[in-house]
């Protein structure tokens, strides 16, 4: 299945793509949904009022998840471009619900920086909540799979060793427009492509398929730390390319438009705007 949250004039509603159409599961959101126990039998089993796609505006695809937890150094070709070593653990950070956009919204440059930088993830929604999970219980909690551009502002990234305050800015992290479920993409393991474009010039090509750490992995490892909850989501890292490591240095700007795709899950295309 492919799920959804879409804005609608009555508020958000959880859908399911049906061909061109988009059926209202009957929840306000996905976090909603993936509350529920049941909630695949649920999800394929709904009929109610239906939307085009055409047009639809996308919300996040989980508006208010209780944690986003996200991954660095995650591919080798990144990390070398970086200038890193290959990490034995995954290193992590978090972002929070008030830096997800929708996967059509535009982002807003903000007058603080000059380094506003691109980053395309796979990300592992939950949807059911797991603590220590073995990797059976870890795949078992993945609902499924959908697409970040975790938005870095590098410049107050590199302030301090710590990244966080160069990763959370309001605003700054569309995530959707689908939640995939991993049947439709070959398992809790994918092998997807991933691409970022800004204004049709690839910058970013690679394949989940060599993430370092995979996403069952990383759900046993977080689930360690915390519990992991019905909606919650994992950035799993960025692959080489990215603007701050080339060579002269790109950033975005005002006017252009960035496209982070994963094959199979879809695209958020975002319009960058003055701040």
């Amino acid at each position: 299945m492919k799920l959804a949250t879409i804005r609608t004039a009555d508020g958000t509603r959880a859908v399911r793509l049906d061909g061109e159409t988009l059926v209202d599961l009957g929840y306000a959101d996905l976090g909603e949904l993936f509350a529920e126990a049941d909630w695949q039998a649920k999800a394929a089993a709904a009929s109610g009022t239906t939307h085009p796609v055409e047009g639809a505006d996308f919300a996040p695809v989980v508006p208010h998840p209780s944690k986003v937890i996200c991954v660095g150094h995650n591919y080798t070709n990144h990390i070398k471009e970086m200038g890193r070593e290959l990490p034995a653990y995954p290193t992590l950070f978090p972002k929070f619900a008030e830096t997800l956009l929708g996967a059509g919204d535009d982002i807003v440059k903000p007058a603080e920086t000059e380094a506003f930088d691109w980053e395309v993830e796979l990300a592992v929604v939950i949807g059911k909540a797991v603590r220590r999970a073995d990797e059976q219980q870890a795949a078992d909690a993945i609902a499924g799979f959908t697409v970040m551009n975790d938005i870095s502002v590098r410049d107050w990234q590199f302030r301090t060793i710590e990244w966080t305050q160069g990763k959370i800015w309001e605003a700054s992290t569309p995530v959707g427009p689908y939640v995939v479920t991993p049947d439709e993409v070959g398992g809790v393991r994918p092998a997807l492509e991933v691409k970022t474009t800004v204004d049709g010039r690839v910058m970013q090509q690679d394949d989940t398929g060599t993430l370092l750490f995979d996403p069952v992995f990383l759900v046993q490892y977080i689930s360690t730390v915390i519990t992991l909850r019905p909606g919650d989501i994992i950035a799993t890292g960025t692959p080489a390319g990215v603007g701050n490591a080339r060579d002269p240095k790109v950033f975005l700007l005002p006017g252009q438009t960035v496209v982070t795709e994963i094959a199979g899950l879809g695209a958020c295309t975002n319009k960058v705007v003055e701040g």
